[in-house]
């Protein structure tokens, strides 16, 4: 579906960005590929991966509404991966997190009604579950401003967001800070907690669950993918086998374990074999839309009342061997 079509990806010089890229170009021809981010150092790096003729690079910000505007013209996909991502960073600097995940988010929908998109599809994560942080609460309110556009598209635009856990090896992950730590010698590995749990998740599964969610999306869904949870304690002895740990204390906004689909959407929440699907709260102006049948003709369940996708209890744990089994696919 990717084939001669033009597609923009914010914040598309992130880990994310870069593998959608580099997919997006090995399986289809699309006419365009347009990397809209504001870091010109870090476009230029992507330059010098990427420069094939359907490669375009935009400086811009999406707090700017005019530069967004400008990007879209043309554009039949939009990926949304911008976004301030650091828990404690956003826990000092409310401020700009808002500006970036909120006002950003509006101004990508604006911009996207306005040029007639086709399909947008925002990333969001597990910490918009149940936030107990800002960057989670910002990407809460970012979810609900993509599925509330559907009702502002008039059938024209379609808006779904796709939510998971933390991607293996990505920037700023836990896995190259420990790496980095061992490749210095050290003496303990710092955790912040014995009990923590974490959702996992190759960037590739990641990317390849994007991709295939727009073809089943109708509009306003949150897509979930099913996944495996890892222990903090079994990360650890993974990627640093025999270094003692040492309990450093949970971090500013931080929790033990990560929700997905959270208890109170149960009533929302549909299973289909490889993944969830959070339906709307609201109503749709343009009808009754059958969420339980994709547009690739999937069907999906109702969960059970009180269902909650929680990386703690979730049924899927990767031991030591699996850890490493899937960082050795990742490459890190």
């Amino acid at each position: 579906m990717f084939d001669d079509k033009v597609i923009l990806i914010t914040g598309g010089t992130g880990s994310f960005g870069r593998q959608y890229t580099r997919t997006l170009l090995e399986r289809y021809q699309p006419r365009k590929v347009i990397i809209f981010s504001r870091d010109e150092l870090k476009q230029y790096e992507m330059q010098q991966q990427f420069n094939t003729p359907e490669m375009r690079y935009f400086i811009g910000d999406v707090r700017d509404k005019e530069r967004i505007m400008q990007a879209c013209n043309g554009v039949d996909y939009i990926i949304h991966a911008a976004a301030l991502k650091q828990v404690p960073a956003a826990e000092y600097n409310p401020t700009e997190c808002i500006r970036t995940n909120i006002n950003g988010a509006e101004n990508v929908i604006r911009a996207a009604l306005a040029a007639g998109v086709q399909k947008v599809i925002a990333l969001s994560t597990d910490k918009a579950a149940c936030p107990v942080n800002l960057y989670g609460a910002t990407k809460l309110a970012s979810d609900k401003l993509f599925v509330a556009a559907n009702n502002m598209a008039a059938g024209h635009t379609q808006f779904a967001v796709v939510r998971y856990g933390n991607v293996v090896g990505s920037r700023g992950s836990v896995v190259p800070f420990f790496k980095k730590l061992v490749a210095e010698g050290c003496e303990q590995i710092p955790i912040t907690d014995a009990k923590m749990t974490r959702f996992w998740i190759t960037l590739q599964r990641g990317v390849d669950f994007v991709l295939k969610n727009f073809s089943r999306m109708k509009g306003g869904e949150i897509f979930v993918p099913k996944i495996p949870s890892v222990r903090i304690t079994d990360l650890a002895e993974a990627v640093a086998p025999g270094i003692p740990t040492a309990v450093t204390g949970i971090r500013p906004g931080e929790k033990l374990h990560e929700t997905m689909c959270p208890r109170d959407d149960s009533h929302l929440t549909l299973a289909f074999p490889d993944h969830y699907v959070i339906t709307p709260t609201i109503q749709m102006f343009r009808g009754t839309v059958r969420y339980e049948i994709n547009a690739l003709e999937e069907g999906g369940e109702p969960v059970p009342q009180g269902f909650s996708y929680n990386s703690g209890d979730n049924p899927h744990f990767l031991d030591i061997e699996d850890i490493r089994a899937l960082h050795a696919q990742a490459d890190i």
